[in-house]
């Protein structure tokens, strides 16, 4: 069984910064194809970023340019780096796995930002 723990939110100030990690753990094998989502309050959840099963990254129109994805293959661990967030940012962030979320989702991580 998997296990996905998402930390690093928080509130932040608009035009500010935040680094959030999700760690794996359990019996996976590989982080090569995940991903961040999000779901804000009354939304549905939504892809943010992700790998892909080339190693690329795919990241939503909304968040082009000011987040970045990486990941940390012996440390099972994927991060989002978030620069230059805005209010609509402001929702419950998820890893899991791309472009199917097939994994248990963890509990996510609160980003809140303030205008």
């Amino acid at each position: 069984q998997v296990q996905l723990v998402e930390s690093g939110g928080g509130l932040a100030q608009a035009g500010g910064s935040l680094r959030l990690s999700c760690v794996a753990s359990g019996s996976i094998f590989s982080i090569n194809r995940m991903g961040w989502y999000r779901q804000a309050p009354g939304k549905q959840r939504d892809l943010v970023a992700a790998f892909t099963n080339t190693g690329s990254t795919n990241y939503a129109d909304s968040v082009k340019g000011r987040f970045t994805i990486s990941r940390d293959n012996a440390k099972k661990t994927v991060y989002l780096q978030m620069n230059s967030l805005k209010p609509e940012d402001t929702a419950v962030y998820y890893c899991n796995g791309y472009p199917t979320a097939w994994l248990a989702w963890g509990k996510g991580t609160l980003v809140t930002v303030s205008s």
